[in-house]
């Protein structure tokens, strides 16, 4: 089994090894591996951000029209890109083309040995915008549920930790990381389940764990899903974001104590975790910066601006830590 590491701001010395990663539209290169370009401003600190996963060996590639893979013999780093056509009737194709694009997914996976989704990243054009009477958001959970159920995945514990957020423009734009061995799903001890929310927020379900803990050789890697100021189901503390920020600080701390008790390594503290936010608003940039390194601090902060999935909900934060398993 290959080691696995994650590259911040840089190009890797040899692109032979590089799984696949994620950067702002003005980064500079043009990778040949799978990366996700984030149709989002970021904050002026971080208009060259990227982030690449590499392996140790050298990895398998895979193309076909809107998806592009690589792989080791056990883990898989995947990209899903397609474009939404313009008309009446966008809410029905943004949700086939949801279903399609997870259908696709769990395809590549059945077909590469490599069954278990463990991270997954969802962006899409104006995700709060209502089209048909329904916002594009729940539009798009309706898609995914769909294909999970298909797939046989629509099950709380099968499914991977996963953001979804709102961009500028762009297709609708889906990376993944899988493996042969199974994650452990985490939830949050001060947020219901996801997959159990109730109907007010769609026809549908969101299908994401809060966190999920997953091993690859001697390293433990946890990914912490888009965390906000939710406690239970409901948004709590609108229109105050400095607040939202120490909501999503409170339940970024819950999250690690629920992964401490399932860790190998006996769990991270908040100065391990790299963090992503994602800022509604411009203006708030530095606010926020300042709230999470006070409340979270950690190795790594990047701000982009974008949509969070609750028009109320000011900011979100997505987490990684890696952390050695000893005797692994």
């Amino acid at each position: 089994m290959s080691g696995l590491h994650l590259l911040a701001n840089a190009l890797p010395a040899d692109p032979r090894h590089a799984l696949g990663g994620a950067a702002v539209r003005g980064a500079p290169g043009a990778p040949a591996w799978p990366e996700q370009r984030l149709h989002m401003a970021p904050a002026a600190a971080d208009t060259a951000w990227r982030e690449t996963w590499c392996a140790d060996d050298a990895v398998n590639e895979g193309r076909e029209p809107g998806l592009h893979w690589r792989a080791t013999p056990d883990l898989l780093f995947g990209l899903i890109e397609l474009d939404e056509q313009p008309g009446p009737g966008r809410g029905e194709r943004l949700r086939a083309l949801s279903e399609q694009a997870y259908g696709r997914l769990f395809a590549l996976l059945q077909a590469q040995g490599m069954p278990h989704l463990w991270r997954v990243w969802n962006y899409l054009a104006e995700i709060n915008r209502d089209d048909d009477g329904l916002e594009r958001y729940r539009w798009f959970n309706q898609g995914r549920h769909d294909a999970y159920r298909a797939a046989g995945a629509a099950t709380e514990h099968l499914v991977p930790a996963a953001s979804a957020l709102g961009c500028t423009g762009g297709p609708l734009s889906i990376a993944f990381m899988a493996g042969r061995a199974a994650p452990c799903p985490i939830e949050n001890p001060r947020q219901i389940s996801a997959f159990h929310y109730p109907a007010q927020y769609g026809p549908r379900p969101p299908v994401f764990a809060r966190a999920a803990l997953a091993w690859h050789g001697s390293r433990e890697l946890l990914f912490i899903s888009g965390t906000a100021s939710i406690v239970g189901h409901e948004s709590v503390h609108p229109g105050d974001v400095t607040a939202q920020c120490e909501e999503t600080a409170r339940n970024i701390h819950a999250v690690l104590g629920a992964a401490r008790r399932h860790s190998r390594c006996g769990g991270v503290g908040p100065d391990s975790l790299v963090h992503r936010a994602y800022v509604r608003h411009a203006a708030h940039m530095d606010a926020v910066r300042g709230a999470l390194q006070r409340h979270l601090g950690g190795a790594r902060l990047t701000l982009l601006q974008a949509d969070v999935c609750r028009t109320e909900l000011l900011v979100e934060v997505e987490s990684l830590a890696i952390a050695p398993v000893a005797g692994a």
